[in-house]
């Protein structure tokens, strides 16, 4: 029996909102799924690695690969170029794994326009208050920085009905339930199952 190809899950949200809190801990739990690691031009924050939680590249190098087309998808957002590898993702979904992308709604854009039968989520803060608090909260990014982050919150928020699915992270169990509950459910659509349990069904429909 043919592998069948990997689903493609895309998680965006504005700074603030714990999409990668919620990703992170998804991915403990949902071990099937393999994230892909972007590229970006962003400085690394405290504790962040390469390799591990993104490809830091200077931007002349990130403008080199963009005109390679080594990238599915890419974007400016809050003054830094992000990327996804093409080949890495596509490898990994041949592979029969699924793949969830941690971008922004650009990026999302430019995913469903080449792969429309990705699974595309977005992620709301409880209130803009609280938006605010997290934000702050970290304390690595300055004043200035936070300020531009808040004041594109609203740019960012405005495309949230452009995804397959709505959560918001008010209380962090409950949303991560909700995430998890989204991937199971698109695992149990009919094309997977039929797919995953050919042998089962030829079986029950055997004469």
């Amino acid at each position: 029996m043919s592998i069948e190809a990997g689903t493609l899950f895309v998680v965006a949200a504005p700074s603030g909102a714990g999409k990668s809190t919620l990703v992170n801990a998804l991915l403990e739990r949902e071990p099937g799924i393999s994230l892909s690691i972007s590229h970006t031009t962003r400085p690394p924050r405290p504790g962040e690695t390469y390799g591990r939680h993104y490809y830091f590249v200077e931007r002349a190098e990130f403008k080199r690969q963009i005109a390679e087309g080594i990238f599915l998808e890419h974007a400016e957002v809050h003054g830094n170029l992000y990327g996804t590898s093409r080949t890495t993702v596509q490898q990994l979904l041949g592979q029969g794994r699924d793949v969830l992308l941690e971008i922004d709604w650009q990026g999302a854009q430019q995913i469903r326009a080449s792969k429309p039968d990705c699974v595309s989520v977005f992620i709301l803060p409880p209130s803009r208050a609280e938006l605010e608090r997290r934000l702050r909260g970290r304390g690595s990014d300055s004043a200035e920085v936070i300020e531009r982050r808040l004041h594109n919150s609203r740019g960012e928020i405005a495309h949230a009905h452009e995804f397959d699915f709505i959560l918001v992270n008010d209380a962090f169990d409950e949303a991560l339930a909700d995430l998890q509950a989204i991937v199971r459910t698109v695992r149990l659509r009919s094309t997977l199952q039929w797919q995953r349990h050919e042998a089962l069904i030829a079986e029950l429909l055997a004469p």
